[in-house]
């Protein structure tokens, strides 16, 4: 098969214009469907006849170009929306600005055809973008009969930005836009990018197109067969019920096999680029009865190299095979091959395929509370500029008019930090909307006929170096807090405007007014910061030493988010002493860190705990036991370790806590605590419980809290293994506001630390999701996180590899000894693989993993003790939903 021959790619991307059969309205919530060009002033919308979706007009998404029809002799051979299209003479950007839910996974399709609408008969080239980065160039010269784009993509704000953007001479055009929200953030992962949809094909000789409602995310599948093949049908319905991807039933009526039984099943095309990485998806359902000796079951081959062996279809039930990690095709030829094993009786069978090449969009967006704002700026005005659309600041040659952005690097999101909306016709008084830019640097809105008074806002605003308010018709007395030093305020102009409770007589002069911070208060700075400055050299003690220190930053710590005293507290305080005999006098050391040591004390001769005592030579100790103390004060959780007191006396602090008999997790792992090992079933009770004691910190504490620090060491086990996690010293709180983030100096133990927060110093709750999904691949494993003696040194990187190679052998803990329930270890490994995914929005958040591994040890203890090999039963591979494997098994 020739991917390349033009009417094989003209029949997949003009799938769209295929005549299918008629169907009733289902739920179409959240689907946006947009014929382009559709006039307001007809019906607004229409119900489409063949597919039963409901199409509206553009008009309200964006702000330029004009309305046409194809050709009227060729309107008979497109169906709607395809027979209009908005074109763009104009403007070089020309955008549609669409809601949608950021971080949730969508279908973006977008439809071309010029249908020689203006009678030039020149078929236009010019480029699609998503959002500031290229999605893709349209060539009409090539695809004379129109042509699709389709993607599946995750936005990282609320708004998606769909630009066509002019290359050339020839005028840009659109026909339709369609966005279609995914049911399962879970299915169609990558680890990085998006997926820019090839082929998406089902296996039968004669039916058309299908897509909504057999589709119920309205993905379009071609039907495709190639001579060498036999078809083979059911009269039975699959079921889909648990399939992440719901692929439509009625492809799974029919399948292909080879007709010589014993050759394989072969898809290869030719790659444009030989560069290309490709995604898989394979939808398998096996549809025939088979006799009591009959077998079915063979290998999955990409470019030669056995990718998924031994592969048994299940039994009328839709099963899903793809690659985590995504491949390349050597010399650009593609090989995609299914062969049957030595002991299969029967053929391979496929049922549908769907083919992705990766799309890298690395420019990050505009900082989305800065193009809230502006928005909100431009509504409170009503401003028509026309060029404010698509991103305010990326790419460069497109910036707003009137802005100025910082652009530090393409991974960091651009913030506004000039606002230039001199002579721009503004009447009323300064916007609200000003005050919500706190990167904002220079403000002119100099020369419009402003009212009202100076808000006192604009003086909060402690970036801001120039506000530029001259030429106006303000009015009242300017607030004193903008005379401030280093704040240079220009407000000649403003006749009935006055400057510190006396009005300006000579309003008119030809220099602009300064205001800066008189002598006087900068004296009282001076001064305020000498008394800080000597304050700080006092040794804090009792209550103030568990104050954060004057001269530190109030950023997003856990302890500077309280808002009582740390010690003011029912834990019981405890004298120096009294740690020194419920310690004898520290004898027993179970841990050590940065911040000293850990001992085993005994408290009323009998209740045993663990005493936490700061050392005098540690850095970092104070600060991270503050933020212990905080967290331990204010939260409580069957599943975190609980504060039975502190000691707080002159030099000596300390910690006393519940203490955990059963050590923490990797010593169970690694065989250090006598040799025993936890079973399947003990290692998913405590993960979940691990979960739900992270879920409770992300989910049940108000601020939420990140923990961190999350590893094997940090969750500890009591006496009947039961799992809490420990050690809060790098936690960090959010401040109420719905921030999802925070910027912060970055910290964590190394194998453990999210790669997106080290880069980017953003700190979130996906931070500890990711180390959370090491956790978990160290306990489906038990290797350790970073080995050098690996060919891939982190233990995803080599999971992956290992699942790429097709040897899950060396994955598995062999101290298991394949005595656990197949369907649990593998959809562990498809959580922890999805936990760590390089890119946050892919990840799942903790709620959702606690459910998933609930589900998975639900499935265990269904087992009760049977002991299956899951590699080799037939029973077990056909008995459950092969969509949760990883690619290679």
């Amino acid at each position: 098969m020739d991917m390349n021959s033009p009417c094989w790619l003209l029949l997949l991307l003009l799938g769209a214009f295929a005549i299918i059969r008629s169907v009733g309205a289902q739920d179409q919530l959240g689907f946006i469907s947009l014929d382009c060009g559709l006039p307001v002033s007809e019906p607004s919308s229409y119900i489409e006849s063949v597919t039963g979706l409901r199409f509206s007009s553009d008009a309200e998404f964006i702000q330029t170009g004009k309305t046409s029809k194809i050709q009227a002799n060729m309107e008979n051979d497109y169906l709607k929306p395809y027979t209009r299209l908005r074109y763009f003479p104009d403007e070089r950007r020309n955008c549609y600005s669409l809601s949608v839910d950021k971080g949730r996974k969508y279908l973006i399709r977008a439809g071309f055809i010029y249908g020689n609408y203006d009678g030039l008969n020149s078929d236009p080239i010019f480029d699609l973008h998503l959002g500031p980065n290229l999605w893709a160039t349209i060539d009409l010269q090539k695809f004379v009969n129109g042509t699709i784009e389709e993607i599946l993509h995750t936005p990282t704000s609320n708004s998606l930005q769909v630009c066509l953007v002019k290359n050339g001479t020839t005028t840009p055009l659109i026909s339709a836009l369609e966005l279609r929200p995914l049911g399962n953030n879970s299915s169609y992962q990558t680890e990085s990018g998006s997926l820019n949809l090839l082929v998406r094909m089902y296996l039968n000789k004669t039916d058309g197109f299908l897509r909504y409602p057999d589709d119920i995310y309205d993905r379009r599948w071609r039907n495709y067969f190639l001579t060498g093949w036999t078809q083979i049908s059911t009269t039975l319905e699959v079921s889909n019920d648990n399939s992440n991807y719901n692929p439509p039933k009625k492809a799974f009526v029919t399948a292909a096999t080879p007709s010589n039984a014993s050759a394989p099943l072969t898809i290869s095309w030719t790659s444009d680029s030989p560069a290309d990485q490709y995604y898989l998806y394979s939808h398998f359902a096996e549809i025939q009865d088979l006799q009591s000796n009959g077998t079915r079951e063979f290998d999955i081959l990409w470019d030669g190299v056995v990718v998924t062996e031994a592969f048994i279809p299940a039994k009328l039930v839709t099963g899903t095979i793809y690659n985590y990690s995504p491949v390349t095709c050597k010399d650009g030829k593609c090989s995609y091959q299914l062969i049957k094993t030595p002991r299969s009786t029967l053929p391979p069978l496929l049922n549908a395929l769907e083919i992705y090449t990766v799309i890298q969009f690395p420019q990050s967006e505009t900082n989305e509370d800065d193009v809230v704002a502006v928005k909100n700026i431009k509504a409170a005005y009503g401003l028509t500029r026309i060029r404010w659309q698509g991103d305010p600041c990326v790419p460069q040659k497109y910036v707003w008019d009137g802005l100025n952005c910082s652009n530090t690097d393409i991974y960091t999101p651009p913030r506004i930090t000039s606002l230039n909306l001199s002579s721009s016709g503004l009447t009323g008084t300064i916007a609200a909307a000003i005050q919500n830019r706190t990167k904002l640097e220079k403000l002119d809105l100099s020369n419009n006929t402003l009212t009202g008074v100076v808000p006192e806002f604009l003086a909060q605003m402690k970036s801001l170096v120039i506000i530029n308010l001259s030429g106006s018709d303000l009015n009242g007395s300017l607030p004193q807090a903008l005379q401030r030093n280093g704040l240079e305020l220009l407000v000649e102009g403003n006749p009935r405007l006055c400057l510190s409770g006396y009005c300006t007589e000579n309003s008119k002069k030809k220099f602009p007014v300064v205001i800066v911070a008189s002598v006087g208060s900068v004296a009282i700075i001076v001064a305020v910061l000498v008394l800080i400055f000597v304050l700080n050299k006092k040794k804090p003690s009792t209550v103030e030493a568990l104050q954060p220190p004057l001269s530190t930053p109030t950023v997003n710590d856990v302890y500077d988010n309280s808002s009582e005293q740390l010690i003011g507290t029912k834990k019981r305080r405890f004298t120096y002493s009294e740690v020194m005999k419920m310690t004898n006098n520290f004898q027993r050391v179970v841990g050590e860190g940065g911040f000293g040591v850990v001992c085993h004390g005994t408290l009323n001769g009998s209740k045993q705990v663990a005493v936490k005592v700061l050392s005098q030579s540690s850095s970092q100790g104070y600060k991270h036991f503050k933020a212990e103390v905080d967290l331990l004060l204010r939260v409580h959780h069957t599943n975190l370790v609980s504060l039975v007191g502190y000691c707080d006396e002159g030099d000596h602090l300390a910690l006393i806590y519940e203490f955990m008999p059963n050590g923490d997790l990797r010593e169970h792992l690694s065989g250090k605590r006598g040799g025993s090992f936890i079973n399947w079933g003990n290692r998913l009770r405590i993960a979940l419980e691990a979960a739900l004691g992270l879920e409770y910190l992300h989910s049940g504490c108000i601020p939420p809290f990140v923990h961190r620090d999350i590893k094997t060491t940090n969750i500890l086990l009591d006496d009947q293994l039961k799992a809490k996690l420990a050690d809060f010293g790098l936690s960090r709180s959010f401040p109420v506001g719905g921030e999802t983030h925070i910027s912060t100096v970055v910290a964590g133990t190394p194998g453990y630390l999210d790669p997106e927060y080290y880069q980017t110093t953003r700190l979130g709750e996906k931070s500890d999701v990711y180390s959370f999904g090491i956790v978990l691949l160290e306990m489906i494993t038990n290797q350790p996180v970073i080995d050098q003696s690996r060919e891939k040194s982190h233990i995803s990187q080599w999971v992956g590899y290992e699942l790429n190679r097709g040897d899950i052998t060396k994955i598995m803990d062999p101290k298991l000894h394949r005595d656990y329930d197949s369907r649990s270890v593998w959809r562990v490994l498809e959580l922890a693989m999805s936990c760590a995914n390089p890119s946050s929005v892919n990840r799942p958040n903790m709620s959702q993993v606690a459910n998933e591994l609930k589900e998975c040890l639900v499935s265990e203890n269904a087992r009760g003790n049977t002991n299956m090999d899951f590699q080799r039963s037939p029973e077990v591979s056909m008995s459950y939903d092969t969509e949760m494997f990883p690619r290679a098994r």
